[in-house]
């Protein structure tokens, strides 16, 4: 069915009833990923969901068709806007980086800090990601009982990896004030953005307190940062310094003239946070589900040892590596960083032969698209062999969008992809894994949040 001018135009949109007086509030904030599959399985694709009080309700539409993805994501973008409250108390804790600006400012910034991400620019960080991974491997070998959770394991390299990109230096520091502060900010406005009522910021609360602590931690130490490398971007010239803030710092056209040092702050801590944490998610749940494949695992490492033989991975074996990017593509299916996406509608538009009135927030939801039965045989089953290019190709470009898409698509994505495939090469070809935890919980957190270990066992290859 056509998703605009549709010749018959449902009335109403289907959703759960909920509880008396409160809706599905009490189901959201426990498990918003299960309460939104549930939705999907017994509603259909586009669904209507209401929690809170009378007085204090949020109304909200959920999209789970992959045809529905792209009308907000792309083909009507405009008049789908990030001024979801979600969005906002992300700008709030973090600034109006990439993440959260918009309009003219937004166009800005990109345009700004595109040429950062380039192919060529990109593949140049290679070394680094496998530095770091190669620390990772030499620090497992004396891990006494060869179990490791995967969960902190991932998120420390990938923080590790980001933080020398941007910083070149400084690297412990910036590791750990995250390692402090990011749960607390990450909990904070996840529990704000989905609570109907909740106290102004500038309320001298404990929560409010502590968040405006760490909040502060995380802008002096990149504010000191900025102003280290803007000091040696003058004094040596910004070719001299290869990392990202000092590129960052640097960037500048006759159109859009520069970055100031706020706004240099709020890119590097939107690409500390959300890229860390995203491209850990990736790696950590590759590697747990290959644990829980050997067979599909032994496929990878044969490939690893013809490609590579004994040398290190670089840039240029990512298309030659194509059993380990299957299985990291199929990993982000089941597990995708960004489990549930929020905009708001500016006018009053149709999806699905139903509408959306103006103003309406909407979700569309990577975690139930992804698992949708009518795109995916046996959605739950780990299958690499999804992604070949033939089968690929034969889906729509919307059933799967880990990065998003459309304008607003990941600007990250190569990094991202890069990063994992490159780490988890390193990693593969010098250990065996098996798994010790068959199920990981999970959460929607600003980024996907496994709840509980993702224990491996290893053994030295």
């Amino acid at each position: 069915m056509s998703l605009t001018n549709s010749s018959t135009v449902r009335p109403t949109v289907p959703g759960p009833a909920g509880l008396p007086v409160i809706g599905s509030l009490l189901d959201l904030r426990r498990d918003p990923l299960s309460t939104f599959l549930d939705a999907q399985r017994e509603h259909g694709d586009v669904v209507r969901l209401e929690a809170g009080p009378p007085g204090l309700r949020s109304v909200f539409y959920a999209v789970f068709a992959p045809e529905g993805a792209q009308q907000i994501l792309a083909t009507q973008a405009a008049n789908f806007r990030k001024d979801h409250p979600f969005y906002e108390e992300v700008r709030q804790s973090f600034g109006n980086g990439l993440l959260t600006s918009q309009d003219d400012d937004y166009l800005r910034q990109r345009r700004l800090v595109q040429p950062l991400f380039t192919k060529r620019r990109v593949d140049g960080y290679a070394s680094a990601v496998t530095t770091e991974a190669d620390a990772v491997t030499a620090r497992w070998r004396s891990v006494g009982d060869g179990v490791v959770d995967l969960v902190p394991e991932m998120n420390r390299l990938a923080l590790r990896t980001v933080a020398r990109i941007l910083f070149g230096v400084d690297v412990e520091a910036a590791v750990d004030a995250i390692h402090r502060c990011a749960p607390v900010i990450n909990d904070y406005v996840v529990s704000r953005a989905y609570t109907p009522l909740k106290f102004p910021r500038d309320w001298p609360t404990p929560r409010n307190l502590h968040n405006r602590r760490v909040t502060a931690e995380l802008n002096a130490l990149c504010d000191r940062i900025v102003a280290e490398r803007r000091t040696a971007a003058g004094a040596t010239g910004a070719g001299d310094h290869d990392d990202l803030l000092s590129l960052l710092a640097a960037a500048g056209n006759d159109e859009d003239g520069t970055l100031d040092a706020t706004e240099v702050r709020e890119q590097v801590l939107i690409f500390l946070l959300a890229g860390h944490e995203t491209t850990a998610t990736s790696m950590a749940f590759a590697l747990h589900l290959l644990a829980r494949h050997p067979d599909e695992q032994g496929r990878v490492r044969a490939e690893l040892t013809e490609v590579l033989g004994e040398r290190a991975p670089t840039a240029a074996d990512l298309d030659q590596l194509p059993l380990l990017t299957r299985a990291l593509k199929e990993s982000m299916r089941l597990y995708p960083a960004a489990p549930i996406v929020s905009r708001r509608a500016v006018a009053a538009t149709e999806v699905a032969g139903f509408p959306l009135p103006a103003g309406a927030d909407v979700v569309v939801a990577p975690w139930v698209t992804h698992r949708h039965p009518g795109l995916w045989t046996d959605p739950e089953r780990f299958d690499p062999d999804r992604f070949t290019p033939e089968r690929e190709a034969a889906r729509h470009r919307y059933a799967w969008f880990p990065f998003g898409g459309g304008p607003r698509a990941c600007i990250g994505q190569h990094f991202s992809m890069l990063e994992s495939v490159l780490a988890l090469a390193t990693l593969l070809r010098s250990y065996e894994l098996t798994a010790v935890d068959q199920h990981v919980p999970v959460a929607a957190g600003i980024t996907l949040q496994a709840t509980g270990p993702a224990r491996i066992r290893l053994r030295a290859l």
